[in-house]
């Protein structure tokens, strides 16, 4: 049998190893959380250690695998043999250096510092349906962390809402109960023992609890109350309500101010049918409620009052013109009036020289409009 590292050693072997262990893992030794999940919870020395001894052992496999995969000579199989035959025959590591030497963990089943077994015994911890809080290590309570369905210390039995589908000796399955049965002898609604909170039990049947009918509702003042399965809601009045039974306005206890009762509803207030607002040139609006003075067509708010909008004139076509361009234009519209009149004339045709004359009088209407006082002094001197 091979032997162990030498007396002289192992204090300051385990000192150091216990220094090591004694930090928190490294990453080389945790296991790569996979992406979007929470961080990992720190984990216990031995997990360091079993990865300690894990990563050992795979370097030595390594090392066996490389010194005897293709080793022909006498010498490789008389000398390096014994290396090799060495290598099995010696104990555990895990077990001496993580359990026996350092003390961090437990056999398989137990927990604690002294290593007890967990709820339901070494061989099966938690009967095979849930997880023992430690198990393996000096650390945890050894609680009994179920699967779904399942319950008690060891859990072997079934759980809140589950009933016991089939059991022997070392087997037991748990399947769901009717909806709102916590206890059941069975799936069906009539199988029921114990009901879930919010309901009752009748004649084996979990009948709905209708909590607004009794004092178990809640609410506030300006809620109602609405039934649910197994529980209830509060919901908010109508804004038209001061207290109330349900929705809408017409279950209102008393109306909010800007309402008034019409009939069996709470109706809006039209404030604006009487005089509400104070200031000059000031309209009403009503709103939901309420109302809001504003100032009338025409007026806008400056410094609280309403003061009618200064309308700016549009710019006429002459408006820009100077006085020596409008002399100019003047002189040249009245040329070309003359020669058009004297050529119709001459021809004698007499229609369209009163055309052209109507034309020009609406020519001469748009203009005097525009710049009305000087185009016609202009008109009348002649210029």
């Amino acid at each position: 049998m091979a032997s162990l590292p030498r007396r002289g050693l192992v204090p300051p072997l385990l000192w150091g190893l216990s220094l090591f262990l004694s930090l928190p893992g490294p990453v080389w030794l945790q296991p790569s959380p996979p992406p979007h999940s929470s961080p990992p919870t720190e984990l216990h020395p031995c997990h360091t250690c079993r990865g300690l001894v894990d990563s050992f052992n795979k370097g030595l496999e390594r090392t066996i695998r490389d010194n005897f995969g293709g080793g022909n000579t006498a010498w490789e199989e008389e000398k390096l043999s014994k290396y090799k035959d060495r290598q099995h025959e010696a104990p555990d590591l895990f077990q001496w250096l993580c359990s026996d030497s350092l003390k961090l963990c437990c056999p398989s089943g137990t927990f604690g510092p002294s290593c007890l077994p967990c709820p339901g015994g070494a061989e099966k911890p938690c009967g095979g349906y849930g997880q023992c809080e430690g198990e393996g290590t000096r650390g945890g309570s050894g609680h009994c962390d179920c699967q779904a369905g399942y319950g008690g210390e060891a859990c072997g039995q079934c759980g809140l809402g589950y009933f016991e589908a089939e059991r022997n000796s070392s087997h037991l399955v748990c399947s769901a109960c009717f909806g709102p049965c916590a206890r059941c002898s069975g799936p069906e609604e009539s199988n029921c023992l114990q009901c879930k909170k919010g309901w009752a039990l009748h004649h084996l049947k979990c009948v709905d609890i209708d909590e607004c009918g009794t004092e178990r509702a809640s609410c506030g003042a300006d809620q109602f109350c609405v039934n649910t399965e197994g529980s209830y809601e509060c919901r908010d009045c109508s804004q038209a309500c001061l207290g109330c039974m349900g929705a809408g306005p017409g279950r209102c206890k008393k109306c909010s101010p800007g309402y008034q009762q019409v009939g069996s509803k709470c109706l809006d207030v039209d404030e604006c049918e009487t005089k509400v607002c104070p200031g000059e040139n000031q309209q009403c609006e009503n709103t939901e409620g309420s109302y809001r003075c504003v100032c009338a067509e025409g007026y806008k708010e400056i410094e609280g009052i309403c003061v009618k909008e200064q309308i700016p004139e549009s710019a006429g076509f002459f408006s820009e013109m100077t006085e020596d361009e409008l002399v100019v234009l003047q002189q040249m519209f009245f040329g070309v009036i003359i020669c058009a009149l004297a050529t119709l004339a001459a021809k004698g045709d007499l229609v369209f020289t009163a055309i052209f004359i109507g034309a020009v009088a609406a020519m001469t209407g748009y203009w005097l409009s525009e710049r009305s006082d000087r185009v016609l002094e202009g008109f009348i001197k002649g210029r």
